[in-house]
Order: structure tokens, then sequence, then C-alpha cells
């Protein structure tokens, strides 16, 4: 069995300000390295319910699929499907979880699983996705720190 890949840390937002700059801000943060097309003007969507996309959509109109929201219960966690340049058969799971601290403050926790479903290629995944969320946590803090200090609200 592959282990789990989990990333816990705290913010200094609230839980529901969290929530909405990972999901419905997602295109002002999520950099372009981590997509299909590595397009610099593509769109990132999200779509804000249970059975949802995540994808990109190219400046020429086209989508491609990175995968599915099956958890959401706004401002509290989601999850999703995620098979980006891979099969959706193939797809691993992710949960995130917004949970309040305090009223300012709020613990994240995004666990990765569903290794198993890639066979033998699976540790290589999850080495493979352990770099990728290194690289792409640090664009989600750096959006909720400039939003914290413009004194954007959820």
């Amino acid at each position: 069995m592959v282990e789990p890949l989990r990333n816990t840390f705290e913010l200094e937002v609230p839980a529901e300000h969290a929530f909405r700059t990972w999901t419905a801000r997602i295109d002002q943060w999520w950099p372009r390295t981590h997509s299909w097309t590595q397009d610099p003007r593509l769109t990132v969507v999200l779509e804000p319910r249970l059975g949802g996309r995540l994808y990109e959509r190219t400046p020429d109109g086209f989508d491609h699929d990175w995968g599915e929201v099956t958890i959401w219960e706004p401002s509290d966690r989601f999850g999703y499907l995620w098979h980006l340049k891979a099969d959706r058969s193939d797809a691993s799971d992710i949960l995130v979880t917004f949970e309040p601290v305090t009223d300012a403050r709020t613990r994240v926790t995004i666990e990765h699983t569903g290794w198993e479903r890639l066979g033998a290629d699976g540790l290589d995944w999850h080495d493979t996705e352990m770099g990728g969320w290194l690289d792409l946590l640090p664009h989600y803090l750096r959006a909720i720190e400039r939003e914290r200090v413009e004194g954007i609200r959820a």
C-alpha cells in the first residue's frame, strides 16, 4: 500500500475565506505550469457543486479535464478525483478540509490518496505528486496573504 500524501498548515483567515480562495478564486492563484497545456493565458475552472468539473480552458476554447468534485461542503471541505494528464479511471483522490481553529484562523489539511488504482505506477505517481504539492501550495499561501493584506473577504 502506498501511503497517503498529507499536508497540514494554518492560515490567519476564517475557514470560509480559505475555502473560497481555494475554490472560487482558483484561477487567480493556480500556477499555469501545473496544467495540461501550460498556456499562460488559460483559465482554471472549478465548478462549485457535487459532480462539478475541475478543468482548464485554453484561449482558443478547448477544455482539458483535470478532475471531478466528489465532496462539496462549503466551507468545511471538498474532495475531488484528480487525473491531470491521466485517464479518469486512473484518478487519485484529494480531500481538502478547512477546520476553524478560531474565528480568524483555519487549519487546512490536504489528503491525497488512491494510488492503488495506478497499480505498479502508484509509487511513482505518489512521488511526482509530492513534488507537485510542494510547488503548488506556496501559490495558494501567497494568494491568502495577498488577500489578507488587501482586506479581501470571503
